[in-house]
C-alpha cells in the first residue's frame, strides 16, 4: 500500500469512493445524492491536505487533514476518512489513520479533534480508540442517519 498526496489526476477516484460511501448515509453528514462538483470543491478544497491510498495500482481510500478552527484554535487538526466499499476489514483505514496522525504531527499541529462521528459507526468508533483517541463529548441526536433517524455522535481528540 502507497499513501501519497493526492494529485487532480486521482479526482475521479476519490469521487467513487466518495460517492459509494455517502450514498447509504449512514457515517457521513453529506446528502446521499451531492453531486461530484460540490464533493470534490469539499474534499479537495486549497485549505486542505488531501491524500489516497492506493493499493494494487487503485485508488482504495482518502482522506483529508485540514485546520479544525480558524486562527488561534488553528494548531488543532480535523480530519475525515473514507474508505472504498468492499476495502474494508482490510487494514486500510489502520493504515490512513496512523498516517495521517504522522502526517498531522510533521504540519504542526498539536492535536486531532473529530467534530462529528456518529455512535453507530462501530467500526470508526473502534478504529479511532485503537489509535488513541478519546471520546470527550456526545451530541444527542446530531446525525440525521438515513434508516435509524436521529443519531448520536461523538466528538473525539487526541493530542500529537
Amino acid at each position: 500500500m502507497l499513501i501519497r498526496k493526492a494529485t487532480q489526476e486521482d479526482h475521479d477516484a476519490v469521487w467513487d469512493i466518495i460517492r459509494q460511501v455517502i450514498a447509504k448515509g449512514d457515517t457521513y453528514v453529506f446528502a446521499p445524492n451531492s453531486h461530484k462538483e460540490k464533493m470534490l470543491n469539499y474534499w479537495c478544497a486549497p485549505n486542505k491536505h488531501t491524500y489516497v491510498a492506493v493499493v494494487d495500482e487503485k485508488v482504495a481510500g482518502t482522506f483529508v487533514i485540514a485546520d479544525n478552527f480558524p486562527d488561534l484554535g488553528a494548531h488543532v487538526a480535523n480530519a475525515g476518512y473514507m474508505t472504498l466499499p468492499g476495502m474494508t476489514g482490510k487494514g486500510l483505514g489502520t493504515a490512513m489513520g496512523k498516517f495521517s496522525l504522522e502526517e498531522a504531527k510533521k504540519l504542526g499541529y498539536k492535536a486531532m479533534q473529530f467534530n462529528l462521528v456518529v455512535k453507530s459507526n462501530e467500526r470508526a468508533v473502534k478504529l479511532w480508540q485503537k489509535l488513541g483517541f478519546q471520546i470527550i463529548g456526545e451530541i444527542p441526536k446530531a446525525f440525521q442517519h438515513q434508516t435509524d433517524g436521529l443519531t448520536n455522535a461523538y466528538i473525539m481528540w487526541q493530542a500529537l
